[in-house]
């Protein structure tokens, strides 16, 4: 049985570091008991050698009253069952906007409102094609999302929905009438969790005993990927207390094939995955460098993986500031170092700013991808800069 482990202290202080866009300073996650060759048994996850003869069952992405737990028991599946929540949730007495949402279709001409618009960033989900957090609005990131299921459907990629991607979407039937939004009963686990405030000095954050989110709303708006606005909005009455059911998004399953190379497309700001045969099986919005702090460039590869990293901010008189694991670490909860020093695939403490905002060179992406991809991608993988 794949069993995960969590590194609180994370990598050492090895080359294998991260730019924070913070007064242009460096960063690096750091364990100073571990090195690049040790890192496999002190905590890195391995993806090698996973099964690809997986039936569809186990690759399917709809859900029946229990979201995110892949099939099968594969590597890959076995360890997104440790990485992500399972959630649980029922059907049962929605509210007449989720109704309206589970049952919208689109037809040509018109207008994507918040419902058809909800609908459309589910489906694109459930395919694989990330849209950041879930708010009913089309945007930047849902056009984005639509454009890569385009590409790996070879269909015309277009700048707005068509018919023909509207069909291509909706033709699976058990997926189109896969409930987006669904009631879900908060547990005391939901509504014990750990918050702080998060000052601005890195000096300030070193002193947190966790980078812990910051109010109730935002972990639950990163738990069922969706915007802290819109879970509002769907639940307008609710004290988000224990025992109380309340209105969400159904994020489906994650791809659980196995990701042997990934393109960070710095144009679309956009991170394709693919499969040892070369077939697109994911992408996910990213923040790919700025103009200050570009990203590099030509191919490299994954060197270490590592869920809950700390973070090392080196100011600019050289002191460090160690900050510790948590949602809201500059890298979020993830670090995947690329064979390029200083660089990585990382979180992201503001889901909602990726793609809106700069990084320093690496990919960043939503904390609910960067889990979902260390889970499917594979030591040594490929990284590209296009």
């Amino acid at each position: 049985m794949y069993q995960l482990k969590k590194i609180s202290t994370a990598i050492a202080m090895i080359g294998l570091s991260t730019t924070i866009f913070m007064g242009q300073s460096i960063a690096a996650p750091t364990d100073t008991t571990s090195t690049t060759d040790n890192m496999s048994t002190t905590g890195s996850m391995s993806t090698t050698n996973n099964s690809t003869s997986a039936n569809m069952n186990d690759l399917s992405p709809v859900t029946n009253g229990v979201s995110q737990q892949p099939a099968g028991n594969s590597k890959t599946a076995s360890a997104l069952k440790n990485l992500l929540p399972t959630i649980k949730y029922t059907t049962d007495n929605l509210p007449a906007v989720a109704k309206s949402v589970n049952k919208a279709t689109w037809k040509t001409g018109a207008k994507i409102d918040r419902t058809t618009g909800a609908k459309l960033q589910a489906l694109l989900n459930w395919h694989q094609n990330g849209v950041g957090p879930v708010d009913g609005y089309w945007g930047k990131n849902t056009r984005k999302a639509m454009q890569a299921f385009q590409k790996a459907n070879s269909l015309t990629v277009t700048d707005s929905l068509n018919n023909e991607t509207w069909q291509a979407l909706s033709k699976n039937e058990k997926l189109l009438t896969q409930p987006v939004l669904v009631n879900y009963q908060l547990s005391e686990a939901d509504v014990n969790v750990k918050t702080t405030k998060i000052p601005e000095e890195a000096t300030e954050k070193a002193k947190l005993d966790g980078m812990y989110y910051e109010s109730l709303i935002e972990a639950l708006a990163e738990k069922f990927h969706i915007s802290e606005g819109y879970l509002k909005a769907l639940n307008p009455n609710a004290k988000f207390a224990a025992g109380e059911t309340i209105t969400v998004y159904n994020p489906g399953n994650p791809n659980t094939k196995p990701v042997s190379r990934v393109v960070a497309d710095k144009a679309t700001e956009t991170l394709y995955a693919y499969d040892e045969d070369n077939n697109l099986v994911a992408s996910y919005p990213t923040t790919v460098g700025s103009t200050a702090t570009p990203s590099p460039t030509g191919t490299h590869t994954v060197k270490v993986k590592v869920h809950e990293p700390n973070y090392t901010y080196t100011a600019d008189d050289g002191s460090k500031s160690i900050i510790p694991p948590g949602p809201n670490n500059p890298v979020g909860l993830v670090w995947i170092g690329l064979s390029k020093p200083s660089y990585g695939i990382h979180g992201s403490p503001d889901p909602a700013r990726i793609s809106r905002q700069a990084s320093a060179g690496c990919i960043r992406l939503t904390n609910w991808d960067a889990l979902a991809l260390l889970g499917v991608i594979q030591n040594g993988a490929t990284v590209e800069f296009t």
